[in-house]
């Protein structure tokens, strides 16, 4: 697969932008929103205007949430290491390199062509990628395979067609190094896709190809002949851009795939651990996405083509974007995709493979659900064609899922706001899965905005409580039922300042999740945010909407954000919004407190969203939970600590304005600052004091989405680290920001 990217441009973080003065600059091309949709009968050109007019994410693909696809090929043999297995044998003292010298021989010598056209191992046993169908008294049943899948409650699915290591799964005429003229003589592709079609699902072929010559062999030795150059990626790069597009067109001819999806490499600078330069001809580009198009078109169907989402080689415009082993943060638009492991340490099946639980998995699949993405699951079948029992149990968790409470996942869509609770997840690529808590809450609607789907991750006891509809945020007026999903009646349930609170049942059934569905008698309620405030276009918490974090907006950042005059202005709870009547807040301010339905009369030009300086917060760390702590009554000079969040007034701090985008914060037992003079290098503790106006006792506060904010000095520029996953009680520090969740805090209203 690829190597770790960088996080996404989420909708939830324009306020970070801003306070970083970076919000009006233009959204990158591979951010940006969906173009028009195509017309019909006119044919696709290769150049990006053209193949932008394709529309990225079609409603089928929106609906069906949840696909699977398997890494298996002429790398699964040594089930070894990994499916980069082709590329680490070469490198030298390498965990495979000494694995392939043991087994094998010297990989100058017994190259990673063997696997494929065959050969012996040094103990004398015969060694190829030939895996045997049932019908020839083998284990490989590709028909089996898709059958597990449908019941998996997937439905898109399909294999890796071709990966990094250049070996094509189907009857290829322009590459001699495929499976049906070499290893298993079978039509791998061909097979995998009529099984699929045969389950009624839709078909997904995965190419990863673009890296077998932009790096992948990169430690192979050169090869003596043109083919076997062909097969390591050392052919003249004219030669093998032209056959990066060739394989495709072979792919699409045969398959007419509904998802064609892509790994990195398309154009990746600096990602392929090369001088690079890490890309595929944009020509090229351009020509596949046309012709692929144009395919589509003629066939009928609404396709799919996928690209990494730190890749420049495509743009969402007509594409969508997919992240590894991870997601976002919070909600991220247009549409997106994820692709992630069965197993926590290798794509294709190694021996002692490691697996991650159904829970894991499933938990997974709903946040990414409610952030609007769907999720890709891979499987690991050994070299003989068998989905080992583990992962057939992880499928099946999923099918007994989805069968019981599919539809808060199908033919969804995002609502206003992700979930809440403690356990964040996603946050960029290559981020473990976790398990929810039964605080943990993820939300989805209907495509009408009727029904509200409030999915918690563990049963929460007799009371489900969510704070997201509580009497602050939302008006449930118009609320006409709840029901738990797979359980029959009503249930009731009261809504008060803190929450809603519904009264369940004695547990019905065992599952890694259980659904609140919520019927309204028209659409479902606005709902006021969280954190920093939201502003909407039309009167009454209408039309559309920007929700805005703590920061300054100019009146073109508040512009970008929001279009049209700012009509209608919810803060969150703790949170206030100053309107300016003029640009770059100027002007004497109308101050904001509560949901105002009308606001027009204000004018409102330019914005801040502040912290309101009348109330008192923790300041809670992301990865202990722990709170920040003045230690109560103590003399100036006292470090600082994390503790349990408790009611005590040790740790509560108000926010107040210092100038210039800067705040001071001020302990509510002894009415000092949290200053930074004497933690000046990363390490360092900050100490208590009486407020000067120095620097050091100033600091920023930037949301980086979804409420999860960094807080900086303003005299070193390094900021607050709760340590780790550390005791309560441990020392609070400073520490140069390097996006790890140790630095990042919460604000919660004490």
């Amino acid at each position: 697969m690829t190597p770790p990217a960088q996080n996404p441009f989420s909708r939830r973080q324009f306020g970070a932008l801003a306070a970083a003065g970076l919000a009006t600059a233009a959204v990158p091309p591979a951010l940006a929103g969906p173009a028009a949709a195509a017309t019909p009968g006119r044919p696709y050109q290769p150049t990006w205007p053209s193949v932008d007019r394709h529309p990225p994410a079609p409603e089928w693909f929106q609906d069906a949430k949840f696909g699977i696809y398997w890494h298996w090929g002429a790398f699964t043999t040594p089930e070894f290491g990994s499916e980069w297995y082709g590329r680490n044998m070469y490198i030298p003292d390498s965990g495979e390199n000494k694995h392939h010298k043991a087994t094998y021989g010297d990989p100058a010598v017994w190259g990673y062509d063997r696997f494929i056209d065959g050969g012996t191992d040094v103990a004398g046993n015969p060694v190829q990628f030939a895996p045997k169908p049932v019908s020839q008294g083998g284990r490989f049943d590709p028909e089996e395979w898709a059958r597990v899948v449908k019941a998996s409650g997937a439905k898109f699915a399909g294999p890796v067609a071709e990966h990094h290591d250049g070996f094509s799964m189907w009857d290829s005429k322009v590459n001699e190094w495929n499976s049906v003229a070499r290893g298993p003589r079978l039509n791998l592709l061909d097979l995998f896709g009529k099984a699929i079609r045969g389950q009624g699902l839709k078909l997904l072929v995965a190419m990863h190809h673009a890296f077998n010559y932009n790096g992948f062999y990169d430690f192979a030795p050169p090869q003596p002949t043109p083919s076997l150059r062909k097969l390591y990626g050392q052919l003249p790069r004219a030669d093998e851009d032209a056959l990066w597009l060739a394989k495709l067109k072979e792919v699409i001819d045969r398959a007419q795939p509904d998802v064609l999806w892509q790994d990195f490499s398309l154009n990746s600078p600096g990602y392929c651990i090369n001088s690079g330069p890490c890309a595929v001809a944009e020509q090229q580009r351009l020509e596949f996405l046309a012709y692929y198009y144009n395919q589509a078109e003629k066939w009928g169907k609404d396709v799919v083509s996928t690209f990494k989402h730190f890749d420049h080689g495509f743009t969402t415009n007509g594409e969508v974007a997919d992240y590894e082993r991870g997601g976002p943060a919070d909600i991220v638009t247009p549409y997106w995709l994820t692709d992630d492991a069965i197993s926590s340490s290798s794509w294709s099946y190694t021996r002692g493979i490691g697996y991650y639980s159904s829970t894991q998995m499933i938990h997974a699949l709903i946040d990414r659900v409610s952030k609007g993405g769907t999720m890709l699951l891979n499987i690991s079948p050994t070299l003989e064609g068998i989905i080992p029992a583990e992962q057939r149990a992880v499928l099946a968790g999923f099918g007994t899922y989805l069968g019981r409470v599919g539809e808060s996942i199908y033919s969804t869509r995002v609502w206003d706001v992700y979930g809440e609770g403690p356990i964040k997840m996603g946050g960029g690529s290559f981020v473990s899965p976790k398990v929810g808590t039964a605080k943990d809450f993820r939300f989805t609607r209907d495509k009408a905005a009727r029904v509200l789907y409030a999915t918690v991750l563990a049963w929460p006891g007799a009371t489900a409580e969510l704070t997201t509809l509580s009497g602050k945020r939302i008006d449930l007026s118009s609320l006409r039922r709840v029901e738990l999903l797979g359980a029959s009646g009503t249930l009731k349930y009261t809504q008060d300042a803190s929450a809603l609170h519904v009264t369940l049942p004695a547990k019905p059934y065992e599952s890694p999740a259980y659904v609140l569905k919520l019927t309204f008698a028209g659409t479902i309620p606005a709902v006021g945010p969280a954190t920093g405030a939201t502003v909407y276009a039309d009167r009454n918490y209408g039309g559309a909407s920007a929700a805005l974090a703590v920061g300054g907006y100019t009146a073109a950042q508040l512009k970008t954000a929001l279009p049209k005059p700012v009509s209608a202005i919810w803060p969150g709870d703790g949170y206030e919004a100053l309107g300016y009547p003029a640009d770059n807040f100027t002007g004497t301010p109308s101050r904001f407190l509560v949901a105002t339905p009308d606001v027009r009369a204000s004018a409102i030009v330019s914005m801040r969203v502040t912290f309101d300086p009348a109330r008192w917060f923790r300041i809670v760390n992301v990865t202990s939970g722990l709170a920040v702590d003045g230690g109560g009554a103590v003399a100036a000079g006292s470090p600082l600590k994390v503790w349990t969040p408790d009611g005590s007034t040790n740790l509560q701090f108000r926010i107040e304005d210092a100038g210039d985008g800067f705040v001071k914060l001020t302990n509510r037992t002894d009415g000092l600052v949290i200053d930074g003079s004497g933690a000046t290098t990363a390490g360092g503790n900050p100490v208590q004091s009486a407020y000067t106006g120095a620097p050091s006792q100033q600091w920023s506060i930037t949301d980086t989405g979804g409420g999860v904010c960094v807080i900086a000095n303003r005299a070193s520029g390094l900021v607050l680290d709760g340590g780790g996953s550390v005791p309560s009680g441990s020392p609070l520090k400073v520490w140069s920001d390097d996006g790890s969740a140790n630095l990042r805090w919460l604000f919660s209203v004490a």
